[in-house]
């Protein structure tokens, strides 16, 4: 690389525009500036709050035993200026602008950082008592509900749906959760994987409700499909997101099936000095030879680390993950690694009745993804194993007493990390 472009990366005459100020924004910003880059860097944000962390917003913000999960991040001593409150309503690739509700903003380079938004049960709008989790403005619209102890149906038993039940059933409220599908994280895992999860909601005292389709939802109440009536004090919808990516409509910024910004593997979208990154874009997988969206917050922090060295020009960094994430639900802490969709084969480690068992996924004897339930050593070790490609013993692999790493066909050190 030449000096002309390092100079260039870091050049104090150039300003990068972030539009998102979640996870993927602040740490697209933080990126930068711990890699050396000197110019102007701007977070745009559509919400007023100081930019917050999502994850507690089920948990501790939703049950009061938080005010707020503001990031510790100390902007105006890293030079990032926040534009709080502030709706962008397209951009002009050619112009290299952004036009917002308070007028054009330039960029010499942008990052999508927007992410997701809820999917709205269809005929809800305007409905009193039907809430969304997503943001900080709705958890606080929550606890009061959870606070007076309501009837509550949650429409949607993912991953939103089970942690939002979990804790409602903490707060003394009765909680029926109805699923369209056979099993519970029916869009996430096969059923004969999420099939041991379904008994979670009974041993919690919820009821699950599959094959439940939502009729309407009436004030009080909700109607399913085949007559039935559900008192409801509250409705909460959790079926889903989609990247909030409407706003780039006409700005010739290619978007996928999904809605979402298509990247290449540097993250780099269809229009020159425009990044993509975190819940509202997709990339190539080279992998798993595929391309992956993934909605979830390990890949809104790790992305903007690439991101950042690709803005700077230094090291051009490529992005291909081993997608990570977890969830707290009913007492038990789930976590995921991989991407399991080519897998030809399961491996079952330990008996899925019990409280820790774990669930790993192989393609041509190559570990691929990993579920772990209470098993948090399988999951850091697998998710090494992944990353270092290697191949696994099936028969070994089935012992819960060993250890995922004493499990391969090969005994080559792993790189470091946990035991």
């Amino acid at each position: 690389m030449s000096e002309q472009t390092a100079e260039e990366g870091t050049s104090p005459g150039r300003r990068v525009v972030v539009v998102g100020a979640g996870m993927a924004g602040v740490q697209t910003a933080v990126a930068l500036r711990e890699q050396g880059f000197r110019g102007g860097v701007t977070v745009i944000g559509a919400e007023p709050h100081q930019p917050y962390d999502r994850p507690p917003l089920s948990k501790a913000v939703l049950l009061g035993k938080a005010e707020d999960s503001a990031f510790e991040v100390d902007f105006e001593s890293l030079g990032v200026e926040l534009r709080l409150g502030c709706e962008v309503r397209g951009v002009r690739p050619a112009d290299h602008e952004l036009d917002t509700e308070t007028g054009p903003v330039p960029y010499d380079v942008l990052v999508l950082a927007t992410g997701a938004e809820p999917v709205r049960l269809p005929g809800t709008e305007g409905v009193p008592g039907v809430h969304l989790l997503r943001t900080l403005d709705d958890a606080e619209r929550l606890r009061p509900v959870l606070a007076r102890q309501h009837d509550i149906v949650v429409v949607g038993a993912g991953w939103i749906g089970a942690e939002f039940a979990t804790a409602a059933r903490e707060a003394g409220c009765a909680v029926t959760v109805v699923e369209a599908a056979e099993h519970p994280l029916a869009g996430a895992l096969p059923a004969e994987v999420a099939a041991p999860m379904a008994a979670w909601y009974a041993d919690a005292g919820a009821e699950l409700r599959t094959h439940a389709r939502v009729e309407r939802v009436e004030p009080g109440e909700v109607v399913l499909a085949d007559g039935t009536r559900l008192p409801a004090g509250a409705v909460v919808v959790g079926i889903g997101a989609r990247p909030a990516t409407a706003w780039l409509a006409g700005s010739g910024i290619e978007l996928g099936a999904h809605g979402e910004v298509l990247t290449d593997d540097h993250l780099r979208t269809s229009v020159p000095d425009v990044y993509a990154v975190g819940d509202c874009a997709s990339f190539p997988s080279a992998r798993y030879g595929e391309r992956l969206l993934v909605h979830h917050w390990d890949n809104a922090l790790q992305g903007p680390r690439t991101v950042a060295a690709n803005i700077l020009a230094e090291t051009p960094a490529v992005y291909d993950p081993v997608p990570y994430f977890w969830s707290e639900q009913f007492g038990r802490f789930v976590q995921y690694a991989g991407h399991h969709a080519a897998a030809d084969r399961l491996v079952w480690r330990g008996d899925p009745a019990g409280p820790s068992w774990s669930v790993c996924w192989l393609r041509e004897n190559r570990l691929v993804a990993l579920l772990a339930v209470g098993r948090p050593r399988d999951l850091a070790q697998g998710r090494r194993l992944i990353e270092a490609g290697r191949t696994m013993d099936p028969e070994a692999l089935a012992d819960p007493a060993r250890p995922l790493k004493n499990a391969t066909t090969d005994q080559r050190t792993l790189p470091p990390g946990p035991a």
